[in-house]
């Protein structure tokens, strides 16, 4: 599933393609992907149009009309938001097109069909369950050492599965999340109440730099992930632990182990993280 880095990465992709384009036409190929909208109306809402603006919060991005209407998009686990030409070969999982001027269009494709889109015409997140209740974000100002704290304090939760809450942290996902415990030398399955200030500050300050370094190389691809132009991402030459089970620690030479919490797969170091 694309995380922050990798939404991030597509926003600004998209954001130097497709801004003041007059939107020509929309086709929907997969009806189910409109959560609060028929066909009819994504296209009675889009046509004529412009995209003035895209903003990205945690994994969703939002696309502002030159009204007041926003698209926002969820990409899940395998969506793809590419602009590409016209004349572009259409891929087989494509579920939208959103045709422009200048020969241009905006594609998602989707091969496991789970991505959606919300048409928003007025003020809030609407029906957006995860817009509403989000948490701060890794690199905003908000997210504080004792932000991470307050988060943590009293919980028996693995301190993986907190983190991974987008109630508390908004955007970070098991790639990063797996990448920052290792960095902060934290076995991922420590209760989160347990952890000391200090290991506070030093998760924290992990999380910032992992994401920072995601974003940097434009994000981790392993099969679907590409950026708005439909380029791959860099980081996952940069992984230290989340896919390398059973290989050599890059630190200590011990091997990487990989669990189960919470239904999710972690992946850890047992002798750095302890």
């Amino acid at each position: 599933m694309p995380e922050l880095p990798e939404v991030e990465t597509i926003r600004r992709t998209l954001q130097e393609r497709v801004l003041n384009l007059p939107i020509l036409a929309t086709k929907v190929l997969y009806p189910r992907l409109l959560q609060n909208c028929t066909e009819l109306e994504l296209a009675q809402a889009l046509y004529g149009r412009a995209f003035k603006q895209i903003d990205r919060r945690g994994k969703y991005l939002i696309f502002h009309l030159d009204s007041e209407d926003r698209v926002v998009f969820h990409l899940r686990m395998t969506g793809k938001l590419v602009a590409v030409p016209w004349s572009f070969p259409m891929e087989k999982h494509t579920s939208l097109q959103v045709i422009l001027d200048r020969n241009l269009e905006l594609r998602l494709v989707d091969q496991r069909k789970f991505a959606t889109m919300h048409l928003l015409q007025g003020p809030g997140y609407g029906m957006i369950k995860g817009l509403a209740t989000m948490g701060e974000e890794p690199l905003s100002d908000e997210f504080t050492p004792d932000y991470l704290l307050a988060q943590c304090r009293g919980r028996k939760a693995p301190i993986k599965s907190v983190i991974l809450d987008q109630r508390r942290i908004g955007g970070l996902g098991n790639i990063y999340a797996d990448e920052s415990l290792y960095r902060a030398r934290i076995f991922p399955g420590r209760p989160a109440g347990s952890l000391t200030p200090k290991e506070i500050h030093r998760l924290h300050a992990s999380i910032q730099a992992v994401i920072q370094e995601g974003i940097a190389y434009r994000g981790t691809t392993f099969r679907d992930y590409v950026d708005g132009d439909g380029r791959v991402g860099g980081f996952q030459e940069r992984l230290q632990v989340y896919g390398r089970e059973g290989q050599a620690c890059l630190a200590c030479g011990e091997s990487i182990h990989r669990i189960r919490i919470a239904g999710r797969s972690s992946s850890y170091c047992p002798n750095c993280q302890i």
